[in-house]
């Protein structure tokens, strides 16, 4: 496991955070683990950030100015090392930069620092992007946490007491996923009733993916009310993802997503692919609360 470092909230929950990707590994309230614990027989992360893309590239390849260059799903910030900024008893400051690592992938120079403070029964995220070159920034970033299930009392089943429950009413319709983990243009049903999405394993064929959702928050709940919620500034895309054998469930936010099955364009032209001039940065928040 990478080299991590622990922030504690004065009503001791817990939280650590790994250096490589600035990935949280632990979030622990009540003495209680709420974050999925990376058995690699199932998935092998806990919270991974993602940058400089979310989702798949079309040939896992993006093209800049004509040229192109490999892009791995998710891009490749989850699996580098973040060196400290500033660190206190319940904060730490992350950050990544263009390095020799980077450019043969992505040829862009740029700074991402993830600031991490944990509260009571809280954990909260400022990102912030920074263009640090002389051409406009072409980028997205999404969180990608997951949680046991069952968290607390109930099953992993249908109608075992868990339910995804969205701050507002979504279109109980998701986008297929294509062949390389591309959005397709075909779409499919799921059983959303206003803004309840009961859960199923069997449902999760692939990730249900919100695009352009009008929820700021979702929370899964189980038995009883209790819940872990998430809310987000400036992530307009949601998803809700596991695996049908799999004891998690994932909350994602991003603000880009997959490319659309038989896009070619370049990555600046990406559906959903931020521009940020030279010396501009942008912030996008993330705060996860256990509630009830």
């Amino acid at each position: 496991m990478s080299e991590t470092i622990e922030i504690r909230a004065a009503d001791g929950t817990i939280a650590r955070i790994a250096l490589r990707g600035a990935e949280p590994v632990s979030w622990q309230v009540g003495g209680r683990e709420y974050l999925w614990n990376g058995d690699p027989e199932h998935w092998n992360r806990h919270a991974p950030w993602l940058f400089p893309v979310v989702g798949a590239s079309a040939g896992g390849m993006v093209r800049v100015d004509g040229q192109t260059y490999p892009m791995a799903q998710h891009g490749f910030a989850r699996d580098l090392p973040f060196g400290v900024v500033a660190q206190s008893e319940d904060s730490v400051t992350l950050r990544l930069e263009d390095s020799d690592e980077t450019r043969p992938h992505y040829p862009f120079a740029f700074r991402l620092d993830i600031d991490v403070r944990v509260d009571a029964a809280r954990l909260l995220f400022v990102v912030k992007v920074e263009n640090t070159g002389e051409a406009a920034l072409p980028y997205s970033v999404g969180f990608h946490p997951a949680f046991p299930w069952p968290f607390a009392d109930g099953e992993r089943r249908a109608g075992g007491g868990y339910h995804v429950v969205f701050d507002e009413a979504e279109t109980p319709d998701v986008p297929e996923i294509a062949e390389g983990g591309l959005i397709a243009a075909e779409t499919r049903a799921v059983p959303l009733m206003d803004n309840t999405l009961p859960l199923d394993p069997e449902m999760f064929k692939e990730a249900l993916v919100f695009l352009d959702a009008k929820s700021r928050s979702m929370r899964f709940v189980g038995p009883g009310d209790k819940a872990i919620a998430m809310a987000v500034q400036d992530f307009p895309h949601l998803a809700v993802w596991t695996k049908p054998t799999a004891p998690f469930l994932s909350l994602e936010c991003w603000t880009g997503h997959a490319d659309r099955a038989g896009f070619e364009g370049e990555l600046a032209e990406r559906d959903s692919q931020r521009l940020l001039a030279p010396g501009a940065q942008a912030l996008h928040g993330v705060g996860l609360s256990l509630q009830g």
